[in-house]
């Protein structure tokens, strides 16, 4: 093991120097929302065919992988999916994970990202396995209207109450994320950060983003971050904070009178590829080195031909080092539709 710990002693960098620190593991393909921007109905439906349980990483596997990649540099795991709550025994995944150590000796940063439909019934088990924070997604407070963006009839008080839920056990502070598309709840901007204005939930505007191939996405739908804080700054004073670590995604801004923050993430009109330290794993196993990445590298084979600890942080190490991805930069150069892109349901936010 002493090349793995040479690795985690020295700087992982890719092509372009960029470290790895976060990992984004996806622990099912199966989601309870059709949401129309990320698993439209029309081609999730009910004829869809999911990974058979065998093909998803088991906990054992998701669990080497993690504590080899926290080995290499990585500090934060994220539990993402489809929806992760859905994967049977998800708590007892999230107590091997938070054992975890860097080799300086500090625990993971462990969050998850979840559409809160079954947080409440589950949010103290998982706080008290080791869950330290929760991402909640949530596009709109008019329950017609969210009704009609996860297509599948759930109400948004049910989420309003996981948001409640996850803070009273202390999962925070709790992130809300809301894709912003223009035409459709970009009229909500204000209303949303009302409603979360000092609460200590941070509500983070998110560009509606071209990711895979099945959502439509047209350029004149994105509403730009700017747009977003130059609305919010109207209504209530914002000033710039300061990222809190190189490589997090958010530009952050804080209400002067002390109401808390929001945050904006834009990757479609202020890309930031150059710093991007995040890679992602699918459900069975593909790694990811963009979130719109055409195609993975199938980890699961090589953990599953009964590759060696060492030999897999060597494979991890060598596929991240040679990373060049810049998607989000080269976006308006590349023709549209004449690039495969992974669905965004497939390998998470």
């Amino acid at each position: 093991m002493e090349s793995m710990k040479a690795q985690a002693a020295g700087s992982l960098g890719d092509a372009r120097g960029r470290p790895l620190h976060d990992l984004r593991i996806s622990v099912t393909d199966r989601c309870n929302f059709r949401c129309v921007y990320c698993m439209p109905k029309e081609i999730f439906g009910r004829d869809f065919v999911f990974r058979e349980r065998s093909e998803l990483l088991s906990f054992e596997e998701i669990e080497r992988l993690a504590r080899i990649s926290v080995s290499l540099g990585v500090t934060k795991l994220r539990l993402t999916g489809g929806e992760p709550l859905l994967r049977r025994g998800i708590v007892d995944l999230v107590s091997m994970l938070s054992k975890l150590k860097t080799p300086e000796g500090q625990p993971v940063d462990l969050a998850m990202t979840t559409n809160g439909s079954a947080l409440p019934v589950m949010a103290q088990k998982l706080k008290d396995a080791g869950l330290r924070r929760v991402t909640i997604s949530l596009d709109s407070l008019d329950d017609e209207k969210f009704k009609a963006i996860n297509d599948v009839d759930f109400p948004v008080s049910r989420v309003l109450h996981a948001i409640d839920v996850a803070q009273e056990v202390g999962l925070g502070p709790v992130k809300i994320n809301t894709v912003v598309k223009r035409g459709v709840n970009d009229s909500e901007i204000l209303s949303l950060a009302e409603h979360f204005r000092g609460t200590g939930a941070i509500l983070r505007f998110i560009e509606y983003m071209d990711v895979g191939t099945t959502n439509g996405w047209k350029l004149d739908e994105v509403l730009p971050s700017s747009e977003v804080v130059a609305m919010v700054n109207k209504r209530w004073a914002l000033e710039p904070v300061s990222k809190t670590e190189p490589g997090e995604t958010a530009n952050r801004w804080r209400y002067t009178d002390g109401a808390g923050e929001i945050g904006v993430i834009s990757s479609v009109t202020n890309a930031f590829c150059g710093n991007c330290s995040r890679a992602r794993v699918s459900a069975e196993g593909q790694l990811y080195t963009c979130l719109f990445a055409g195609s993975g590298y199938d980890l699961r084979a090589l953990m599953r031909d009964g590759i060696s600890d060492e030999e897999l942080a060597n494979a991890l190490a060598g596929h991240w080092r040679k990373r060049n991805d810049n998607y989000s930069e080269l976006r308006a150069a590349l023709t549209p539709g004449n690039r495969k892109r992974i669905e965004m349901s497939y390998i998470g936010g």
